[in-house]
């Protein structure tokens, strides 16, 4: 990404203050991580960017994650202060109840990233007043409309935006590997379903990546390697590297993002038809019910034949630049500024 210059009122630079549970390296989900994909180019416009954390961790001093300052809580430094200088607050997940009473007591305008269709989702939103809710797909922004329609118009947020967690390909390209694998082996996103794959497919090597939260189901089999929790900037190597197809037998993804960074290597995704995961992955998904397991071992088994192959992955990089952020991000970055 190359650097821009601040385009907010003046040309001045803006202190953008983040109030989020987790960051990178310690915690790495899809949800920070679009987060730190947003923040980066408010970054490279000029902008002074911080998050600071709200559970404990095991970083105690305040650090520099891709150019974006982060302040754990065990640094004990005075995060109303921050708000206080702010001129514009972010928030997502668990902290947006408490970001949005603070922003109204300053009077200072929040930005709520959406990263579900849960329900307190858009109940924090409406309690809270927020200027620009960001919505991570067409499918959540409808949701959302449905949810707001039985309130009255006070408490709608301001503004809606449109932000597809932004994955910039040539940070995850690579050649794909040999193995079927699951990012996150919690029972919701399919845990379940590689350890009966690998059972099945006894001829396959699979590799079973330990998620960041939830129960993890981690196959002691012969042909499954567990890989230990992955930081962001190391996916491309230890994960998509290794990676012929890439399993997404989620029972709830609002999006996808795994799957959009196994696309930009032409791997294959083969998917349970969430909302979410058919918006993102398109064409280029390979859709299965998660309990038909006879079902994925087909399609799999399918993938193995080189012709098919060739032809999914070929898929799987044409929806990679479909979805290349550059367009989003920007409007993303205007809208943030002409809050100030």
């Amino acid at each position: 990404m190359g650097a821009v210059p601040a385009s907010a009122p003046g040309g001045t630079a803006l202190s953008i203050v983040a109030r989020v549970h987790a960051m990178p390296p310690e915690h790495n989900a899809g949800a920070e991580h679009m987060l730190v994909s947003m923040l980066r180019p408010l970054v490279e416009r000029g902008h002074d960017v911080s998050v600071w954390l709200s559970r404990y961790g095991k970083a105690s001093k305040v650090y520099e994650y891709r150019g974006i300052r982060v302040v754990p809580l065990e640094a004990r430094l005075d995060f109303p202060t921050a708000v206080r200088k702010a001129n514009v607050l972010i928030s997502h997940l668990e902290c947006v109840p408490h970001t949005t009473a603070l922003a109204r007591g300053y009077n200072k305008p929040v930005v709520v990233l959406c990263h579900n269709t849960h329900r307190p989702t858009f109940r924090d939103m409406a309690a809270g007043g927020t200027k620009l809710a960001v919505y991570n797909s067409r499918w959540m922004e409808r949701e959302a409309e449905l949810f707001f329609a039985e309130y009255p118009k006070s408490v709608h947020p301001e503004q809606s935006l449109i932000v597809r967690p932004p994955v910039f390909a040539d940070e995850y390209a690579t050649k794909p590997g040999k193995a079927i694998t699951l990012v996150n082996c919690n029972p919701e996103k399919g845990g379940r379903v590689l350890e009966k794959l690998a059972r099945r497919m006894s001829d396959q090597q699979f590799i079973a990546v330990r998620g960041a939260y939830g129960d993890q189901i981690l196959p002691d089999l012969p042909n499954v390697e567990i890989v230990e929790h992955v930081r962001g900037e190391d996916m491309r190597e230890k994960v998509y590297g290794r990676t012929k197809v890439l399993l997404m037998p989620s029972s709830y993804e609002s999006w996808g993002r795994a799957g959009c960074e196994a696309l930009a290597s032409g791997i294959p995704v083969v998917a349970h038809p969430t909302p979410g995961l058919c918006e993102s992955l398109g064409e280029a998904g390979v859709f299965v019910d998660r309990n038909d397991v006879a079902g994925y071992e087909a399609v799999l088994r399918k993938l193995s034949a080189p012709a098919e192959y060739r032809l999914a992955s070929k898929r799987a990089k044409a929806r990679s630049a479909e979805l290349d952020p550059t367009a989003e991000l920007a409007a993303w970055c205007d809208a943030v500024e002409a809050l100030a």
